[in-house]
């Protein structure tokens, strides 16, 4: 191990309980919003000596490159972001360290066993709204620097430090790099979904669409109020809806064995998945009516090597070739509604900003990382897509995501301490270090 390496091992375990008490503080700020937690952000930076700089926005003025969203979908409020900077001395590579302090909006207290906003310790794990989604990251990043300072080190490359939000697309990161924002390198940290903490590596998101198709019916020709002795006079939009099902069925089927890439194939034997989750048509109170509309809804993850673009066309061609098929469909052609659209992007393995921070894991952990290639638009993909920068992303091990229905959430207290450590070190492999004391 590395005379600085040492150093960092040192500090992370004498300042451990400092970055715990910020992440506290950050669950305990949600209570009062999130203009709280920014505010404790600045704060943090402040007493570190950082340059801070506060950011207002609104993400449907953000300049944006192939991504898309909806009015519907997209959170069009003024935004802030929060972006510091550690000044290193010129002769180093720059890094951009990013999370984001937006969660889920808060919900169902009543099911939590714990406070969801005290940041309680309770064997293991230290339990918070958004404490895995993503307070852990943003208090890590601060805890980073921390530890680098203490140990009496400056970074030779520029390290800026960046509370971006995210969630709604409201495209925090985004817009900072619209705005000037640049580095050699970008490191995300999020504590890791897929229940492995700092034993994955998040290198490659997959991209993703997500659609509405509507199919029209018709009433049958009567004034009649209950119709159902007319059905057969009726244009059933539901019989009319599984036509394009079936048909998106089958495109999906055909671009299973087209479409490949081998990140993903080694761990799923395919490439690309529909998910159809959303059915609206007729209303259960009246149901001896016809219904005039049925909307089918989904999403389609897709590797980086393909466009959203080739993959909208994919989806339309589908829907296309059902209506052609069939008579009433023909002349009563389905409409798409494109939601949003999420572009994939990767970094490979044997970039140096992988191989630094699967030695950085390697150094705190013992263990040597895997690619995670299961996460599908990972804000990795912003810096790649919007300004050619290389990005990977990991953090501790969590669990109970508000974000998928569950409470209690909870981040692991050492895995957390660890992927602090973790990101000092990718700071000092890639920026390089200048002892300052």
């Amino acid at each position: 191990m590395e005379n600085w390496s040492l150093s960092i091992a040192e500090q992370a375990t004498r300042g451990q309980q400092k970055t715990i008490c910020l992440l506290q503080d950050l669950i305990r700020e949600q209570a009062s919003g999130e203009a709280a937690v920014q505010a404790r952000v600045a704060e943090a930076a402040r007493e570190q000596g950082l340059l801070v700089e506060e950011v207002r926005y609104r993400p449907t003025d953000v300049p944006i490159i192939e991504e898309f969203a909806s009015p519907g979908v997209i959170d069009s409020s003024e935004q802030l972001a929060v972006v510091a900077t550690w000044p290193g001395t010129g002769n180093g590579r720059r890094l951009i360290v990013f999370a984001h302090p937006d969660g889920e909006p808060p919900s169902r207290f009543a099911d939590w066993k714990l406070d969801p906003f005290a940041g309680t310790i309770s064997g293991e794990r230290l339990y918070g709204w958004g404490v895995a989604d993503d307070l852990a990251g943003v208090a890590a990043m601060f805890g980073a620097i921390s530890i680098l300072k203490s140990a009496g080190f400056s970074p030779a490359g520029d390290v800026y430090v960046a509370s971006t939000p995210s969630k709604r697309h409201r495209r925090g990161i985004t817009a900072l790099l619209a705005r000037g924002l640049d580095a050699d390198a970008a490191l995300y940290l999020h504590p890791a979904e897929s229940g492995c903490g700092l034993s994955d590596v998040k290198a490659f998101s997959s991209g993703q669409v997500e659609f509405l198709v509507t199919v029209a019916g018709a009433k049958p020709d009567t004034n009649e109020p209950i119709q159902s002795t007319f059905a057969h006079r009726a244009v059933s939009p539901i019989d009319n809806a599984m036509l394009v099902h079936r048909a998106l069925g089958a495109m999906n089927k055909q671009r299973a064995q087209s479409v490949r890439h081998p990140a993903l194939d080694g761990h799923l034997g395919r490439s690309t998945d529909l998910l159809l989750s959303f059915v609206s048509c007729g209303s259960s109170d009246s149901l001896y009516r016809a219904p005039t509309r049925c909307v089918l809804g989904g999403a389609l993850s897709f590797p980086p090597s393909e466009t959203i673009a080739a993959v909208k066309e994919a989806i339309a061609g589908a829907v296309r070739k059902a209506a052609d098929k069939d008579a009433w469909l023909s002349t009563h052609t389905p409409t798409i509604e494109w939601v949003s659209g999420m572009p994939g992007a990767e970094v490979p393995e044997s970039h140096a900003l992988f191989q630094i921070a699967s030695e950085s894991v390697k150094t705190v952990t013992g263990t040597v990382p895997r690619m995670n290639a299961l996460h599908t638009t990972s804000d990795i993909r912003n810096p790649i897509i919007q300004r050619g920068i290389p990005t990977i992303g990991l953090g501790p091990l969590c669990g109970n995501l508000a974000q998928n229905g569950h409470t209690d959430e909870w981040v692991d207290v050492e895995d957390y301490v660890r992927c602090v450590t973790v990101a000092a070190e990718i700071i000092a492999r890639w920026c390089g270090l200048v002892r300052v004391d």
